[in-house]
């Protein structure tokens, strides 16, 4: 295996002994970018709208409710199947996932089942392999991932309200927008919906970009994933990245008590009350084998 997925564990980045990045899988279509690159210029609008204490506590809302639905519902539900949730639980996650602006549940969880199925090879679609801007935001700019692989996710394209968000991602997005502006006027709009969701975008995507670069590798997986505190603490836990690709299934991603993961918590905490069932534990073995190699 190349070199770039032979960096020592410890600290340190993964990029100073990289190889030449791989070629890509696509190409960026910035003619169908254009909303994205939009969506940041908006934010500029702040300093015309200014920002309320209204649209101040609608950013943070927004913000951490949509930032748990990715990572409680999109990733470690849909992707991997780390809990069980009634049909209309269900729902309720992927519609909030939805508001996220990062496309559909079965979209979203199917490219990262393939991204686990071949990490850090060239068949991984976000790969920092083939660039570090590419796998940060690259590969969703590109056309060459626009369908929804019903292939990796049988499981759940069995429901067709599903299927249906998946094929009307725009819904969540606009209704939050709508309620954002309802609620606070432009500057809700503005600061409560795109400056919290351009922040939402690329803190979810310094998972797949930064946290296979920098950061320690107590485990010794056949890829490039690392763990970070500081992006475990602004995405809710999902910067113990190394930990994840180390025991995928499991509810959890801090691993250790002192390994900050908020996602988790409120999983736990909805457990109580019945919402959330079967939450997966991580092994022993697994917590053992990753003190061995600290």
């Amino acid at each position: 295996m190349s070199e770039i997925l032979q960096a020592p564990r410890g600290s340190g980045s993964a990029f100073a002994n990289a190889p030449t990045p791989d070629r890509r899988p696509g190409r960026i279509n910035w003619s169908s970018s254009i909303p994205f690159l939009i969506a940041h210029a908006l934010c500029l609008l702040a300093f015309v709208t200014g920002v309320t204490r209204t649209a101040a506590i609608l950013f943070f809302v927004t913000y951490w409710a949509r930032m748990f639905f990715i990572t409680g519902g999109y990733h470690r539900y849909f992707s991997h199947k780390a809990f069980r949730l009634g049909r209309v639980s269900q729902f309720i996650f992927a519609f909030g996932g939805l508001t996220a602006a990062q496309k559909g549940p079965l979209w979203w969880a199917g490219n990262h089942r393939n991204h686990h199925r071949f990490s850090d090879t060239e068949r991984d679609i976000h790969s920092p392999r083939h660039g570090f801007l590419w796998s940060h935001v690259g590969w969703i700019l590109s056309d060459s991932y626009k369908e929804t692989g019903r292939d990796e996710m049988r499981d759940f394209d069995e429901y067709p309200e599903l299927r249906y968000l998946d094929s009307h991602d725009w819904i969540g997005p606009w209704a939050l927008g709508v309620t954002c502006w309802l609620i606070g006027g432009w500057s809700g709009l503005i600061v409560g919906f795109f400056c919290s969701t351009v922040l939402l975008w690329h803190t979810t995507f310094l998972v797949n970009s930064m946290a296979h670069v920098f950061g320690r590798r107590p485990y010794a997986t056949d890829d490039t994933s690392r763990n970070s505190l500081l992006i475990a603490l602004a995405t809710f836990g999902e910067g113990w990245h190394n930990n994840h690709h180390r025991y995928q299934s499991a509810a959890r991603q801090g691993f250790r008590w002192w390994q900050i993961d908020v996602t988790y918590y409120v999983l736990w905490l909805l457990s109580r009350v019945g919402i959330v069932r079967g939450l997966r534990p991580v092994p022993a073995r697994v917590i053992e084998e990753g003190r061995r190699h600290r």
